[in-house]
């Protein structure tokens, strides 16, 4: 597939990507998703013709449509990341802590963390290899084994209800991005950009969601909020193309780096509506945007949710392929980011209420 970007769709430059760096580095664990809803409040109340915040915590937006009976197109993405809990304060700055969102518990020992509103900087600890016998190191850690702590300064700073986050910081090296929380403030960041040039020929429901880490919860409120005629759900999707470690070739890649967004025929959660997939595949087809087919198997996103809600609404999810998705750092590129705003721009230009019609 050519890879000659031929479209008008918004472009991601310096001003996008420091708002991206905002984002990731802003704090909005499952549940607080304070920080990141401010930013895009900010960055869409004077665009949008309608703006609200719902009970749960979602951002809600409106774009009329310039044309008549226009499809009304819900585009959802999470504002929330995985991260920790506090739930027992053992005294001395020692926090016993839960996960919020799926989390690799061999991956956490030795992360710096960032606790509470404060930001109060802890590690995730652990006991020492050097003490640690042969045996137990043949088995992973129990999350019950592992403690974030704040040192004796931190005793007092912070209480069981708080949340904490990974303490990784955007960077941006050469034509990657590497950050926390990528997964999904480039869904968020790929949304404010659509509020704000939005397509004058569909209806566009901006849905800013809450808790999708923990059950799709924000997205399923919104969802009945809106009564959207089709839904897409933007979000990051793991890529696993690293060479395989006996270096034989890898032929179990789901998603790839460089190949563009990644769209879902199937997750563990959703079968995407047929004609939505074939609608921006011809997109990418016709205007030379690249794409790939996300392989199907476990994850999902707010499509899962959302395509339930009602009498049914057609869903598809698009996403921006990532590496290392819920750890400390995801290693995303810039590239596949531009082409997931350049294919659904233009997608949803070219959509109106005949591709409603068509046999799925």
């Amino acid at each position: 597939m050519t890879q000659t970007n031929q479209t008008q769709a918004p472009q991601i430059g310096a001003e996008q990507i420091a708002l991206l760096e905002r984002l990731t580095n802003a704090v909005a664990v499952s549940g607080d998703e304070a920080e990141v809803r401010a930013i895009v409040l900010e960055s869409i109340r004077e665009v949008a013709d309608d703006v609200r915040v719902d009970a749960l915590g979602n951002v809600l937006a409106v774009r009329k449509a310039k044309s008549e009976n226009p499809v009304r197109v819900m585009i959802a993405a999470h504002m929330d990341e995985v991260g920790f809990m506090l739930v027992d304060d053992e005294d001395g700055g020692l926090f016993r802590f839960e996960l919020v969102g799926g989390i690799d518990v061999r991956q956490l020992p030795g992360k710096p963390v960032l606790v509470g509103k404060d930001r109060v900087p802890g590690v995730i600890g652990a006991p020492p290899i050097h003490l640690i016998n042969r045996d137990d190191l043949r088995r992973s850690l129990p999350l019950e084994s592992l403690r974030i702590d704040l040192g004796p300064k931190g005793e007092g700073a912070a209480n069981p209800g708080d949340r904490a986050t990974f303490a990784t910081r955007f960077q941006q090296v050469g034509g990657s991005i590497m950050a926390k929380a990528l997964d999904n403030r480039l869904g968020v960041a790929t949304l404010i950009e659509l509020v704000r040039n939005a397509p004058e020929e569909v209806e566009l429901l901006a849905a800013f969601t809450v808790q999708e880490e923990v059950g799709l919860r924000g997205a399923r409120v919104a969802a009945f909020a809106f009564h959207p005629d089709v839904a897409i759900a933007l979000d990051s999707t793991p890529a696993m193309d690293l060479p395989m470690w006996d270096d034989s070739e890898n032929g179990v890649y789901n998603t790839r780096l460089d190949a563009g967004p990644a769209l879902y025929v199937a997750d563990s959660s959703t079968l995407s509506d047929p004609r939505l997939i074939r609608h921006f595949m011809r997109t990418g087809e016709e205007l030379g945007i690249p794409y790939q087919i996300r392989q199907p198997g476990g994850g999902g996103t707010d499509a899962g949710a959302i395509h339930r809600q009602l009498e049914g609404i057609p869903s598809l999810s698009i996403s921006v392929p990532g590496r290392y998705a819920h750890t400390a750092v995801l290693l995303a590129r810039l590239s596949d980011w531009r082409n997931t705003l350049a294919l659904v721009y233009e997608g949803l230009r070219r959509m109106n209420r005949d591709l409603l019609q068509e046999e799925r």
